[in-house]
């Protein structure tokens, strides 16, 4: 490899991925997924007929459509929650809302797994709170930390956990001039 060859760029697929995690880091990303994926068999199993061998069984009860609207209704939000993070707290509120209707309206909540998932997903929503942006670079915070744990000389905030401080501590001599030990702020002889 000499000088003058070109830099290899990033492959599309690594470019994707790497703009994805972006994407999914700015939002709730895992509190959509799950509610979008609660509403998929709270929607469904009312209108699933189940074929054992030769016989069918047929999940259709007179609570169809509301189990519809409810599975819709989880999914939107599940979109919302990915497209309108800001929407986020109501969202949240809904789903759990709704998976908790589901339980009466839709065969248990879609047999417990699309009650479990919506409700797993409305929590995560209410919980998630947006990333705080990213530090400047160290030359431009303008003093802000002081190396020795002193207040920064434009009075901005120090950083508490840039220095540590120390109580003021004084040195003692013995008769041969020797340092004897450590005194503390206190008075409390260390060492």
């Amino acid at each position: 490899m000499s000088a003058e060859t070109p830099v290899q760029s990033a492959g599309t697929f690594t470019r994707l991925r790497l703009r994805f995690r972006d994407w999914r880091g700015t939002r709730p990303f895992w509190a959509g997924l799950f509610t979008l994926l609660g509403g998929i068999p709270i929607a469904y199993f009312p209108y699933a007929t189940l074929k054992l061998g030769h016989m069918s069984l047929a999940m259709a009860t007179t609570a169809g459509a509301g189990s519809l609207i409810i599975g819709v209704l989880l999914f939107t939000l599940g979109l919302t929650m990915w497209f309108q993070s800001a929407t986020r707290v109501f969202a949240g509120v809904a789903s759990i809302l709704l998976a908790l209707v589901s339980l009466v309206v839709s065969n248990i909540g879609g047999f417990l797994i699309g009650f479990l998932l919506a409700l797993i997903g409305g929590a995560l929503s209410l919980s998630w709170a947006p990333g705080e942006p990213p530090v400047e670079a160290a030359g431009e915070q303008d003093g802000a930390d002081a190396p020795t744990g002193e207040a920064a000389p434009d009075g901005a905030p120090q950083d508490p956990a840039a220095a540590p401080r120390f109580p003021a501590v004084s040195f003692e001599k013995g008769e041969d001039g020797e340092a004897d030990g450590v005194r503390a702020a206190g008075g409390h002889r260390v060492g």
